[in-house]
């Protein structure tokens, strides 16, 4: 039973609040927020529903059903949504930042750190990362399957999906997967039945939502015919990132496939740092999403260090922050429209479909070597899948399976 809100409550809608006082209220949950995504907004709905009242339950639901819609860090947008409604712009920005600099500014300082180490390659503690990624990476792979492609003709596209994906191992090869399902769907598949969500007003006009849906587009295309034509390294790391952070549904850990796709083939990046890396990012709170910060600060070549660290943390986030603006002021109209709904689903089982050929090449195949390899990604999968175990213990386990492997 929802709880009843008295009527002096603060709205989503009112913006009568401070950026100051969005920036402390998310700073506490950037320190504090630990397991993922789901659990993320767990917190939110206890701070702002049941003990700030900023918006009742329904209003929260609603926005929880959006931000799972689209495309990006559901609860990095919910955040940002509930900051805009409260604050304004600036209320916008204040919520990111709290929720998201803790994390950020922790992965950093570890990736400087580790910068000098030698030999961590070689190390059973980095083949057991490798191995745990890919347990949750298929966790999380399995989990949009059964929720994004329930039935045949969706299954069909993500299929589809991963054979164009096979078949051009490249940007523009999921960019065209991406469209290439979206117009299938479109074309083809039964209507997709909206849910029982509500629209509600938000600072963002329809012109400035308009800029921001061209906008993500734009780069979307852009960007990968800017790094083919400079073949410059800061151009592909900055691509790779857009693109990973414009191309994740289900939640954050469904980005390190992509990006270990973007970074690591040209040597950016080392496989061995990326899965060092993306062990200790399931160690500390806030959004996965915060990982691009870690990839910044390690990647060889101009943007490195504290430097790439801040810039790939803003460009990871970019894609999620334009399509959430854009959707916003239409959302009212557009959810009612059954072309596009049935598009999104075929963009979404695309997504699938991709991360798949991802999960193949190049999580397992770097991961993935014997028997006993398989046979420990195995029961980490079920530890996950199974015992819901924290995914930080399951790192932890995975660091120590592989130690005692290579022992015996």
């Amino acid at each position: 039973m929802n709880r009843w809100i008295p009527p002096r409550q603060a709205s989503l809608e009112s913006g009568n609040g401070s950026a100051l006082e969005v920036f402390w209220a998310f700073l506490k949950l950037g320190l504090t927020s630990f397991g993922g995504p789901i659990a993320h907004l767990g917190y939110f709905r206890a701070e702002f529903v049941e003990r700030r009242r900023w918006l009742d339950d329904r209003s929260y639901s609603d926005l929880v059903a959006l931000c799972q819609f689209l495309p990006g860090p559901a609860s990095s947008q919910v955040g940002m949504a509930i900051g805009l409604g409260r604050a304004g712009w600036m209320g916008l920005l204040a919520a990111w930042t709290g929720f998201t600099l803790p994390s950020a500014i922790a992965l950093i300082l570890f990736a400087l750190g580790l910068a000098g180490q030698q030999g961590i390659a070689q190390s059973p503690w980095v083949h057991g990362l490798k191995i745990v990624a890919v347990a949750i990476v298929a966790q999380a792979v399995l989990g949009m399957a059964r929720s994004l492609c329930p039935d045949r003709g969706r299954a069909g596209l993500a299929i589809l999906a991963a054979l164009l994906s096979l078949l051009l191992p490249s940007a523009f090869g999921q960019v065209l997967a991406i469209a290439v399902t979206g117009l299938l769907a479109w074309w083809r598949l039964d209507s997709v039945q909206a849910g029982a969500m509500q629209a509600h007003s938000y600072p963002v006009s329809r012109t400035v939502g308009t800029a921001a849906l061209v906008l993500f587009a734009g780069l979307l295309m852009v960007l990968p015919v800017w790094a083919a034509v400079s073949a410059s390294s800061t151009a592909q790391l900055l691509e790779g990132v857009y693109r990973s952070g414009a191309l994740v549904f289900g939640g954050g850990h469904v980005v390190l496939p992509l990006l270990q796709a973007a970074v690591v083939p040209s040597g950016l990046v080392s496989n061995a740092d990326l899965m060092v890396g993306y062990g200790a990012a399931q160690a500390v709170p806030g959004p996965l999403f915060t990982f691009a910060a870690y990839i910044g600060a390690m990647a060889q070549g101009p943007l490195h260090g504290w430097l790439g660290g801040l810039v790939l943390l803003g460009v990871i986030f970019v894609p999620a922050l334009l399509i959430l603006i854009g959707v916003l002021p239409f959302w009212q109209g557009l959810r009612h429209r059954a072309g596009i709904r049935t598009a999104m689903a075929g963009v979404n089982a695309g997504v699938v479909g991709i991360l798949g050929v991802a999960l193949y090449d190049p999580v397992w195949t770097s991961a993935i070597h014997t028997r006993a390899d398989f046979g420990l990604a195995l029961l980490l999968f079920g530890l996950l899948t199974v015992g819901r175990v924290p995914p930080a213990l399951v790192v932890l386990l995975a660091g120590l399976g592989a130690s005692l492997l290579a022992v015996f």
